[in-house]
């Protein structure tokens, strides 16, 4: 399920132990079953890729959680051109499901999973949270507006035509006139987009 669903499961907290091997330097981490069975059942990564991510994930964060500063210094290195702070904001908070201020491997994981292998309705919903800044289920044009400027930030000197706010507004306009949803002046509600991408088993 995707992030920020309320209804989520959630797998227990993960119990390892560390094997100390002559090399100090070397370590196996290893699971206990339950823990690694339930993130197994909640994502759609393997045991064996489960523990490679762990392992990074403790090395890049060695308290074995992130906050959102952490996390606004890891996007920007893949954003080197442009201010991705703000768009980091927005996905961290996708990724903090218990609204604590920080982000742990359950959670890190799961959102992961969602954005990397989920289904398209999986992604689309995640999309959705993305954009729904507030969390209230609509989407208003302001909303959107902040998420596309957002993105227009990190892309920096690289988008072309360069980008400035009358643009990022016009392109917001476009989106809530192609909706098609008359009910909703200034808003798009998630189950409307839904009608248009329901499967054939649906």
């Amino acid at each position: 399920m995707p992030p920020g669903d309320a209804d989520s499961p959630r797998a227990p907290g993960l119990t390892l132990e560390y094997h100390d091997l002559e090399d100090a330097e070397m370590q196996v981490i290893r699971y206990k079953p339950q823990g690694l069975d339930a993130l197994c059942r909640n994502t759609k990564f393997s045991k064996k890729e489960l523990q490679i991510m762990y392992r990074g994930f403790k090395q890049e964060c060695p308290s074995g959680i992130v906050n959102e500063e952490t996390f606004k210094e890891i996007y920007a290195q893949f954003f080197p051109q442009g201010d991705s702070s703000a768009y980091a904001h927005y996905v961290f908070n996708t990724f903090d499901h218990d609204r604590n201020g920080c982000i742990n491997f359950e959670e890190f994981v799961m959102g992961l999973s969602v954005l990397s292998r989920g289904s398209f309705q999986e992604r689309l919903q995640w999309a959705f949270s993305l954009y729904d800044i507030n969390g209230d289920g609509l989407i208003t044009k302001e909303e959107m507006l902040d998420i596309v400027s957002a993105i227009y930030d990190m892309m920096g000197r690289f988008s072309e035509p360069m980008i400035d706010e009358s643009s990022a507004r016009e392109h917001v306009d476009r989106v809530f006139q192609n909706a098609g949803n008359p009910q909703q002046d200034n808003k798009t509600r998630l189950q409307h987009q839904q009608q248009n991408i329901k499967t054939p088993q649906e």
